[in-house]
């Protein structure tokens, strides 16, 4: 027998979602930083610290949140860095590996791949020079959805994208 409010919307929550859109309309064309753990051999840390700054230069196209590991773990406990790290992945989009001939062969860098697939996030390899390396970590090699770019910031920043909206 009807009666009751009906449920509409008040003229606040209207606003309220309004100022939503426009936020993510807003944000959307000013290109929303993604969230990226890079994932390297601790050799390489001097390269990746350099895409790092890169990224948080404000006069460049380079844009991502890193939430990749900064220290090493001071343990020798593999099942508690491989947590850690599992922690990091997951509030991640993208892992981006730095690829290198060192990465080739890193247990660590591979598990990390690994990981990324498993947990969903797009994966990506960036490499410095005109030509990448000709070996990559197997997990990279092994599946079609990694694919390997250029440290060039625009085709970097394309490259995250991509491999955040098509996880």
């Amino acid at each position: 027998m009807g009666g009751g409010s009906g449920g509409g919307l008040f003229s606040s929550d209207i606003k309220s979602l309004e100022d939503k859109v426009k936020q993510r309309l807003s944000e959307a064309k000013r290109g929303v930083s993604r969230h990226v753990f890079i994932s390297f051999d601790h050799e390489d840390l001097d390269e990746v610290n350099l895409l790092r700054g890169q990224a948080k230069n404000d006069k460049l196209d380079l844009q991502f949140d890193d939430h990749s590991v900064k220290e090493p773990y001071d343990s020798a406990n593999a099942d508690y860095i491989k947590r850690q790290i599992r922690e990091k992945i997951d509030r991640c989009s993208v892992t981006l590996v730095y690829l290198t001939d060192k990465t080739a062969d890193s247990k660590w860098v591979n598990w990390e791949i690994e990981e990324s697939l498993k947990r969903g996030k797009g994966v990506i390899g960036v490499y410095k020079g005109d030509t990448p390396p000709t070996r990559t970590p197997p997990a990279f090699q092994q599946n079609d959805g990694c694919k390997a770019v250029k440290w060039e910031h625009a085709t970097l920043t394309g490259a995250i994208e991509d491999a955040s909206t098509k996880r």
